[in-house]
């Protein structure tokens, strides 16, 4: 399991997997993960095309800086990361907050995505007692550090049942998301409050989009996991699992993603 780092032009250490070969398939974890979100995946992944498994800025083994990490800054990371690859175009999936940046580099890059998938994420903008949710989050993090939170975090993801069933899958969650540095976690949080509504965007991308939600995802809830319908948008729901489907149930979810690049295999040109 070979990690690469790249510095960019901005001065960030970008850390990502690279595995695979053919088209490419970018895969953004969510708030206090990393590339290890998609270990049990990646395999079924991988057949499908060439894997890049991004740790975003401020978390895993990417740099950090203070301040409020926006959306669009992570996007333009992206962007950046994709340039240093010689990547024109990519298929891009993002869990939960990679899928607000995927939203971002969408609105921003629309040329370069051959396909979009938001994994247990939304289009819409936090409301808001999210909004204030995601300040004492941030105080939170900057008075006790990223421990106590995570811990506190997780088990939110997880199905109710699953936090009885699955401890070895809650733990390793934990230990990924004790990897994220303070100033990753505090800069995301604030990014989170303030990104706009998004759905204008995938109701204008005409490209194919995935919108794959969990069940019993208490952070995603049913009105906000599929707010748009045309004939380009793929709507699944995996049964059984709340807003960690690649751990909770990875066959299922490796299946969701496998099957909609199968469907729009070469359906762009790289």
């Amino acid at each position: 399991m070979h990690l690469i780092k790249i510095k960019l032009s901005s001065g960030t250490t970008i850390a990502y997997r690279d595995e695979g070969s053919g088209e490419p398939i970018v895969l953004l974890h969510g708030y206090c993960g990393s590339h290890r979100y998609w270990d049990e995946v990646l395999p079924s992944i991988e057949s499908h095309g060439r894997v890049i498994a991004v740790d975003l800025r401020g978390h895993g083994q990417s740099s950090a800086g203070e301040g409020v990490y926006t959306m669009e800054q992570l996007a333009d990371d992206l962007a950046a990361l994709l340039d240093e690859l010689k990547l024109p175009q990519v298929n891009l999936f993002g869990h939960s907050l990679g899928g607000y940046i995927a939203l971002a580099f969408a609105e921003k890059y629309p040329d370069r995505l051959l396909a979009l998938g938001l994994v247990h994420s939304t289009a819409f903008p936090d409301s808001e007692q999210a909004q204030a949710n995601r300040l004492k989050a941030a105080e939170a993090i900057g008075t006790q550090g990223v421990v106590p939170f995570v811990d506190g975090l997780i088990p939110k993801l997880f199905a109710p049942e699953h936090r009885e069933s699955m401890p070895e899958k809650l733990s390793e969650a934990k230990e990924i998301g004790y990897g994220t540095s303070a100033e990753g976690a505090i800069g995301c949080a604030l990014g989170m409050k303030d990104r706009p509504d998004r759905v204008s965007v995938l109701e204008q991308l005409d490209i194919p989009i995935l919108l794959l939600a969990g069940e019993l995802d208490e952070v995603i809830p049913p009105e906000k996991r599929f707010p748009v319908s045309k004939s380009n948008v793929a709507a699944v729901t995996l049964a059984g699992v709340a807003h960690m489907g690649m751990m909770e149930d990875s066959q299922a979810f490796a299946t969701g993603i496998a099957e909609f690049l199968e469907r729009n295999r070469g359906s762009g040109s790289v």
